[in-house]
C-alpha cells in the first residue's frame, strides 16, 4: 500500500522536503560515527518507508548501483540498524529500519567499542606480560626496574578504564544504561 497514493503532488513535495532535510541530517550525524554519508543517507530514506523494501526499490530511489547498495544494506545489517524481513510472495529480500534510535545507538557503539576494547585489552595484557619478563631478566638493575613499575601501574590504570568501558558496554547491551538515564517517554 502507497502511503503517499491518497496525497496531491503539493502535498508529496511539500513532505518530501521535510524529509530530506531529516534524511541529510542522519546522513550528516551518522557520518560524525565514521558510517559513510551515502549510507546514513540510506537508512534515513528507509526510516521514512512505511513498509520493507528491496535493494532494487532502494537503488532506484536513490540513484545508486546495486552493488553500492548491497554494500550499504550489509553496513546496516551489521550495525543492527535494519532488519532482514520474510515478505509473502516475494523472492527477494525485503528489508527495513529499525526505528528505535536508543537501540540503533546502543548497538552502533557496544559493536565499535567492544571490538576497540578488546584489541587494547590483548595489547595491554600482552605489554604487562614482556614488563614482568624484563623484570625477570633485569632484576639487579633497580634504575630499569623502576621505569618498568611505572609503566605497568599506568598499564594497570589503563586496564582499569578498559574493565569499566567493559560494564558501560554491558549496559547498553543489557538495556541497563536507561536504568541511569532514561529514555523520554510519550507523555513527556
Amino acid at each position: 500500500m502507497n502511503e503517499l497514493a491518497a496525497l496531491t503532488d503539493e502535498q508529496i513535495d511539500k513532505l518530501q522536503r521535510t524529509r530530506r532535510r531529516v534524511i541529510e541530517s542522519i546522513g550528516k550525524n551518522m557520518d560524525l560515527y565514521g558510517v559513510t554519508l551515502s549510507i546514513g543517507h540510506l537508512y534515513g530514506n528507509m526510516y521514512f518507508n512505511q513498509e520493507p523494501v528491496t535493494l532494487d526499490e532502494m537503488s532506484h530511489t536513490m540513484g545508486m548501483s546495486k552493488t553500492s547498495m548491497s554494500t550499504g544494506m550489509r553496513t546496516l545489517l551489521d550495525l543492527k540498524m535494519i532488519n532482514k524481513v520474510w515478505g509473502k510472495g516475494s523472492r527477494k529480500d525485503l528489508y527495513e529500519a529499525v526505528p528505535d534510535w536508543h537501540q540503533n545507538f546502543a548497538d552502533f557503539f557496544s559493536i565499535k567499542w567492544r571490538k576497540a576494547l578488546e584489541q587494547n585489552k590483548h595489547v595491554l595484557s600482552r605489554s604487562l606480560k614482556e614488563i614482568a619478563e624484563l623484570k625477570r631478566q633485569h632484576e639487579d638493575e633497580q634504575d630499569f626496574v623502576q621505569v618498568l613499575d611505572n609503566d605497568a601501574a599506568k598499564i594497570e590504570e589503563a586496564l582499569k578504564y578498559y574493565r569499566w568501558l567493559d560494564r558501560l558496554i554491558d549496559s547498553f547491551e543489557t538495556g541497563d544504561i536507561y536504568k541511569f538515564i532514561p529514555k523520554e517517554d510519550d507523555s513527556e
